[in-house]
């Protein structure tokens, strides 16, 4: 493939060597672009796993305490003088709004991940790129006129 050097004019080169040298750069921005989104979605995969591990291990320790500190903290309210039935819906209460706080952090969690922000933005400039190339200020294309 015929490459364009420092001081070589394109309008000496053939039409064959042109579209060669075009489809060789496509061929780079392609692969530059999927690498960037490879890397992109990497990270965003690294962070979808840490916020996972972190809801398994809040579920399993959240079952735990709430089995055994609901049945302690509503014999200690039976014990302080509310019915037991009223201690027991004391707690469940807590532990809905504990329950609701991990969910929140978890989705604030997900909330940053970031889905190829990088790679929508520089697919999207070099296909305003493509587009405006070979037009001149007028807006129609250079050929023509």
């Amino acid at each position: 493939m015929s490459e364009a050097l420092p001081g070589e004019r394109m309008e000496d080169k053939s039409v064959g060597e042109l579209v060669a040298l075009a489809s060789g750069n496509i061929s780079d921005l392609v692969r530059a672009e999927m690498a960037l989104a490879k890397m992109e979605l990497k990270a965003d995969a690294k962070k979808a796993a840490l916020s996972s591990v972190m809801l398994t291990i809040a579920a399993v320790m959240g079952g735990l305490i709430v089995i055994l500190a609901s049945i302690s903290l509503a014999l200690g309210l039976a014990e302080l003088g509310l019915w037991p039935w009223l201690a027991f819906a004391v707690v469940a209460v807590f532990y809905a709004l504990l329950a609701l706080l991990l969910m929140w952090i978890a989705k604030r969690i997900v909330k940053r991940m970031e889905g190829a922000k990088r790679t929508r933005k520089t697919l999207k400039d070099d296909f305003a790129a493509l587009r405006s190339r070979g037009k001149d200020d007028s807006g129609t294309p250079e050929l023509t006129d």
